[in-house]
């Protein structure tokens, strides 16, 4: 499946959405609701099966995802904002809360992710963050990336949780 362009258009949720969707080890769709299938421009066939992936839009710097897998791999949990591309290239901003599903003798299954409206507090700071993260990717790889994101926790005082959960209150 060819990957669409993206355009400066962006699809908005509403305070009330919730995206559901569910994925194996690898990444693979295996369940997603009605909101994420609409909003995705996917039809559900094409989307289950598919890599996530697939909606990770250009703009997001890869640090972020290497925290999001480091942590879900190892059972913990992460919030992390997240700009997604649909399929006619459009883009919506999500605040996102990813697991690991167990097992009865405590393996990952798979992993949920439940994401909503991310506040507009949020959307003033990580649009700016993410495009200095994204540069610092390019210009020194994804080392530099997270220098960079720990030096900007390290200036504020806090931890990547504290301040994520701080920008959706």
């Amino acid at each position: 499946m060819q990957r669409p362009s993206p355009t400066r258009s962006e699809k908005m949720l509403n305070v009330d959405d919730f995206i559901v969707s569910k994925t194996d080890m690898n990444g693979k769709i295996l369940y997603g609701n009605k909101i994420f299938i609409k909003i995705s421009g996917y039809e559900e066939d094409e989307l289950l099966g598919s890599p996530h992936s697939m909606l990770r839009h250009p703009d997001m710097p890869k640090i972020v995802f290497n925290l999001l897998w480091d942590r879900i791999k190892n059972k913990q949990e992460i919030f992390a904002y997240v700009k997604n591309l649909t399929k006619d290239g459009s883009f919506y901003w999500v605040y996102a809360n990813v697991t690991a599903t167990l097992d009865t003798n405590g393996s990952i299954r798979d992993f949920h992710s439940v994401r909503r409206k991310p506040s507009s507090r949020a959307m003033e700071i990580i649009p700016s963050l993410y495009t200095s993260l994204l540069q610092a990717e390019r210009d020194g790889g994804i080392q530099a990336s997270k220098q960079l994101l720990e030096k900007t926790l390290h200036e504020k005082g806090v931890d990547y949780d504290t301040f994520v959960l701080a920008l959706q209150q």
